[in-house]
């Protein structure tokens, strides 16, 4: 009888077991970079809105209305008040990481404008939104 060359069961299931060893260590820290890379991300592009909207108020002597929205940054309002010297303030509108919105308010109760996310869990009013004002 010839004997074959392979890999017997129990070498296969030592390697699966070592392979999930492995990935059960690397995932979660891959994981939670991904989840941190995100938060960052919403930071920074809050802070790119903030700044349009500052550009626009300097242009026009206000922030645009809730009922215009971010919009206002992209494409000159047709609601009131007509801004005075509008141009293009952004070349589009992003989402945050998790393909959400971002959340305008103007006038705000604390600020002159809110600007946020509703952050990973796409809920509003939960303790993961994240806020331009946050620091």
């Amino acid at each position: 009888m010839k004997k074959t060359n392979g890999f017997t069961l129990l070498e296969l299931l030592v390697v699966i077991v070592i392979l999930s060893l492995l990935a059960a260590l690397v995932v979660p820290k891959l994981t939670g970079r991904v989840d941190e890379a995100k938060i960052d991300t919403t930071k920074v592009q809050l802070k790119e809105i903030k700044r349009a909207l500052e550009m626009y108020k300097l242009d026009n002597g206000n922030y645009p209305t809730t009922e215009q929205g971010l919009k206002a940054l992209v494409e000159k309002p047709t609601t009131p008040p007509q801004p005075k010297k509008w141009r293009q303030y952004l070349d589009s509108m992003p989402k945050d990481p998790w393909g959400n919105e971002y959340i305008y308010i103007s006038p705000a109760k604390d600020h002159p404008f809110e600007l946020k996310s509703k952050g990973p869990d796409g809920e509003i009013g939960t303790d993961d939104d994240i806020s331009v004002w946050d620091e």
